[in-house]
């Protein structure tokens, strides 16, 4: 018996081509070609890099054109715009007539002062005011009296002159006739001038008595008028010895306690007037050349802004910092009148923005630490995962973005973290 092999199973193939591991190799040179095509720009990159750097490291920023508000933001504490303090004018014992946190109006009495020196001080300048007041009174009858004696003194020498006159003329008459003789008639003459003479001094000594007299008199008016001023300061400072309020508000902390003695111009209380508001600020003091009274600011409270304005700025510098004081607006851009938010509470804190600038159209781009490491003056331009120092000019610096005079262009890229860690290279080559 034969037994059958499984040569009745194989099926005959085709014979194997001599032109496949051609198409082999083709495929993988084109493979080869193509990694080449798409990673030597890769590699290019990699290998004129001088660093490279993960992008999860950094932070960017598109340059945009747009409108810059140079600002600065800082706290601010809510202060009575009016808050007066009174002084003690004078040694004594105070006495209240109110407590702190009292409501008062304006000239209620607050507090009074007793001064014994003050008040006995005044009381003896009155009495001099009265003695000089009479002594001008006695000056004016003096000079009464002694105008009567001039006025006299003129009349009589004017009697004389008209008698003198009067024998002259006889004599004249009685010399013509040869009734007198030449002596006779000469002392007529005599006579005559002498009364004329006799006369003129009289008029002339009460004219000089008469300007004595108005200058003694305005004299003593002077010193009546001296020591008038002097009562009226003395009852002015006697008057200051009642403190009364300046404005309607309420007291603040009492300085003094109740019958103590004060000192001349020792603080004595404070009225708070909560009728108006300001705000004070710290400002840092790199920016205090950069601000200027009059500058518009907002206030952010209870998520509403409010305008304000700067109107102080101390001249001095404390703990590297300037001291403000910003006042709520009382008229709005469209010049209507604005209230003063209602709500606010002595020393609350409240966000106050300052706006210092403003320019339309510019390029800037988001503020970031690469100022700091760069001075202003470096950005790292980023193109294809490359990031390229290049020299930038930046203008003015809000507190979100910054000024890009020259450097970069609108669309650009550039990395606004701290640059230090690049330690100034030129190329930085940024991977996933």
């Amino acid at each position: 018996m034969k037994i059958e092999d499984t040569s009745g199973q194989d099926v005959v193939l085709a014979q194997p081509s001599a032109k496949r591991p051609y198409i082999i190799v083709t495929i993988a040179l084109l493979l080869l070609i193509l990694a080449y095509v798409t990673l030597a720009p890769a590699f290019s990159n990699w290998s004129s890099a001088d660093q490279s750097i993960s992008s999860d490291r950094i932070r960017t920023a598109i340059v945009q054109q747009g409108d810059l508000v140079r600002d600065l933001s800082v706290q601010g504490r809510v202060v009575a715009s009016i808050s007066p303090r009174l002084y003690s004018p004078a040694q004594g014992t105070i006495t209240f007539k109110v407590d702190a946190g009292d409501s008062v109006q304006i000239d209620q009495v607050l507090a009074e002062i007793d001064s014994p020196e003050l008040t006995n001080e005044l009381k003896q300048e009155q009495s001099s005011l009265q003695r000089s007041l009479m002594e001008l009174d006695r000056e004016k009858i003096q000079a009464k009296k002694q105008a009567l004696e001039n006025q006299k003194a003129v009349d009589l020498a004017l009697v004389a002159l008209t008698a003198a006159d009067r024998e002259k003329r006889r004599a004249d008459k009685a010399y013509q006739s040869h009734s007198i003789s030449q002596i006779d008639f000469e002392k007529a003459q005599d006579d005559l001038e002498n009364a004329k003479l006799v006369h003129q001094h009289a008029v002339k000594d009460a004219q000089l008595n008469q300007e004595s007299l108005a200058f003694e008199i305005q004299t003593k008016q002077l010193q009546v008028d001296r020591q008038a001023l002097l009562v009226e300061e003395l009852s002015r400072k006697v008057d200051e010895l009642t403190l009364r309020s300046p404005v309607n508000g309420i007291v603040g902390n009492l300085a003094v306690q109740q019958k103590n003695q004060v000192t001349q111009n020792q603080p004595i209380l404070s009225v708070v007037d909560l009728s108006e508001f300001e705000l004070e600020v710290d400002i840092p003091e790199s920016y205090a050349d950069d601000l200027a009274i009059g500058m518009s600011a907002e206030v952010m409270l209870n998520g509403e802004t409010h305008l304000a304005t700067l109107v102080t700025i101390s001249p001095e510098i404390e703990n590297n910092q300037v001291n403000g004081r910003v006042r709520f607006a009382t008229l709005n851009d469209l010049g209507e009148n604005v209230e003063q938010p209602s709500g606010l509470r002595q020393n609350q804190r409240l966000t106050t923005r300052i706006l210092m600038e403003s320019k339309s159209d510019v390029l800037m781009v988001q503020r970031g630490q690469f100022l700091d490491s760069g001075s202003g003056r470096i950005a790292y331009k980023v193109v294809d995962g490359i990031a390229q120092k290049i020299p930038i000019t930046t203008g003015a610096r809000s507190l979100s973005s910054v000024e890009i005079v020259a450097g970069l262009n609108q669309g650009d890229t550039i990395i606004i973290s701290g640059t230090d860690i690049f330690n100034g290279a030129e190329r930085i080559l940024i991977t996933n």
